[in-house]
């Protein structure tokens, strides 16, 4: 497999049907003044029309990306009976691996499709605080890491740290490009329910039944997403004004998107879009296996997330009642699970 950071990344924009993608490097943010507020106000306005974009100058070392890709493969080609002996998720656990069709994506948002054409490992916060709010327990809780590969639980570790660091510097770049202070976010952070998965999306012989995917249409549930994956066919699609259009690998970058909880805390002025895992086309040609790891950063459990105050024009309401980021969270997830 080619490194996935060790090609160049060129700037610009990823056409995705009728819309683009923006392609932002945040680097310059690092220097504060006028290049933070340019950045912050890129990032804004991607937020605002199709909340997807694309991040290079991340600061990310590339050895750190590697090591977890290569460990995550790894994992995935154990044999299947060894990779059902990891723990399951499911209603009162979020994390461990789900095997092949074992998730519902769509049911998140009240539809009901054939199982999505996955599989996939996924582990929890690494810093648990002293004590475990009631209710918390599915989503504040140790990993039960997998024995093999050995080298999977370092290189993971390294990996979230890493992307709990840039998702902290992302929300710092959004909170100006919001109209607010840079920390504003800090205090919904200490012990945040972030999670990391690993999806391996097997080579698929034959086309599917009508109406199944690799992952069903969804909106993610958190702050944000962090994504990384290969250029293989049958990828990560998103809903535009053009109707769904396929997101292509920009090599070097992450793509980063929205989920409900930001929508929620802007009043709907920054967007969750609508996204899935299509499946290959039928003229594909060689082998159609897929592999992404994505970052979902949450608020802390018991964060209260109600309308921030920037984002109310005069005379205007806020939306949506406050909530409880944690719980929110753990109800959306644990609609998709389901027993195999």
């Amino acid at each position: 497999m080619t490194s996935m950071s060790s090609l160049p990344t060129e700037p610009g924009t990823l056409t995705a049907g009728g819309s683009a993608v923006p392609v932002i490097d945040i680097s310059p943010a690092s220097k504060g003044g006028q290049s933070l507020t340019e950045v912050a106000a890129a990032v804004d306005d991607a937020c605002r029309s199709l909340g997807f974009l694309v991040i290079t100058g991340h600061g990310v070392d590339n050895d750190v990306i590697d090591a977890a890709w290569a460990a995550a493969r790894a994992f995935f080609d154990l044999p299947d009976e060894e990779k059902r002996g990891v723990p399951a998720p499911g209603p009162e656990h979020a994390y461990g691996y789900s095997p092949l069709a074992a998730e519902t994506l769509a049911r998140s948002l009240g539809e009901s499709t054939l199982p999505d054409l996955k599989e996939s490992l996924s582990i929890g916060p690494l810093e648990l605080p002293p004590s475990i709010p009631p209710g918390a327990e599915g989503l504040l809780t140790e990993t039960d890491w997998p024995p093999h590969p050995p080298s999977l639980r370092p290189a993971w570790e390294v990996y979230f740290r890493a992307m709990s660091d840039l998702s902290a510097r992302l929300l710092s770049i959004m909170a100006v490009g919001l109209g607010l202070d840079a920390d504003y976010f800090e205090p919904f952070l200490a012990y945040h329910t972030s999670a990391m998965r690993a999806i391996n999306y097997p080579h698929l012989a034959a086309s599917p039944p009508p109406g199944q995917l690799r992952a069903g249409a969804h909106t993610d549930y958190g702050t944000l997403s962090i994504l990384t994956y290969d250029d293989a066919p049958g990828g990560l699609e998103i809903m535009t004004a053009d109707g769904w259009a396929p997101v292509g690998q920009v090599p070097g970058g992450f793509v980063v998107n929205l989920g409900d909880m930001m929508a929620r805390w802007t009043n709907d002025r920054w967007v969750s879009t609508l996204h899935r895992g299509g499946v290959p086309p039928p003229d594909a040609q060689g082998s159609t296996r897929r592999q992404s790891i994505v970052f979902f950063h949450n608020a802390a459990w018991d964060a209260e997330v109600r309308c921030i105050h920037t984002c109310l024009a005069e005379g205007e309401s806020p939306k949506y009642e406050p909530v409880l980021a944690g719980p929110h969270l753990l109800g959306k997830f644990s609609s998709t699970v389901g027993d195999y």
